[in-house]
């Protein structure tokens, strides 16, 4: 088996490696929140999870979708994920701050992130939950998944590969 530090070669681009791995960590930690939290609550289960995401490209038929739907919302989930952390890469050669400071800017990234994903991409998605008022527990939980599972992992990893 290949160590993860031999799968992407060290004279590659930190670029690439910064935003592959904090995209990868970033949606690693909010998917796995997301299994555990809704089934937990709800018993919603991780295929329902991912058909879910789906459903803000498919709409509420992505429920019928079965596992191709649910590996669809897998893919848009990593997908959404990784374009964060090319925009927290890509601000970063711009805003040397986000590098010299990445715990705390990660954290706010984080929170802009969430914001973001609420506030503009759900509403303007398919989604069929769109527009319901979630509770207090899943707005406090998800910011904090969000800060400190998205936005700090691509901060740090952008950190890391920022040389």
């Amino acid at each position: 088996m290949v160590a993860a530090s031999e799968a992407i070669p060290a004279e590659g681009s930190g670029a690439a490696r910064a935003i592959l791995w904090g995209g990868l960590i970033a949606g690693a930690c909010d998917i796995t929140y997301a299994f555990i939290f809704y089934y937990l609550r709800s018993g919603i289960t991780p295929v329902q999870i991912l058909q879910s995401v789906a459903s803000g490209l498919l709409g509420s038929g992505a429920s019928k979708g079965g596992l191709p739907a649910a590996a669809l919302g897998a893919f848009l989930h990593f997908f959404i994920a990784t374009a964060a952390a090319a925009v927290y890469y890509a601000a970063s050669r711009k805003l040397g701050v986000l590098v010299r400071h990445a715990f705390v800017c990660g954290i706010l990234f984080g929170a802009a992130v969430y914001a973001f994903m609420n506030f503009v991409v759900v509403p303007l998605s398919a989604a069929p939950f769109k527009g319901s008022t979630p509770s207090t527990a899943t707005w406090v939980t998800g910011l904090l998944i969000h800060m400190f599972g998205i936005g700090l992992p691509i901060a740090l990893a952008t950190r890391r590969f920022s040389k």
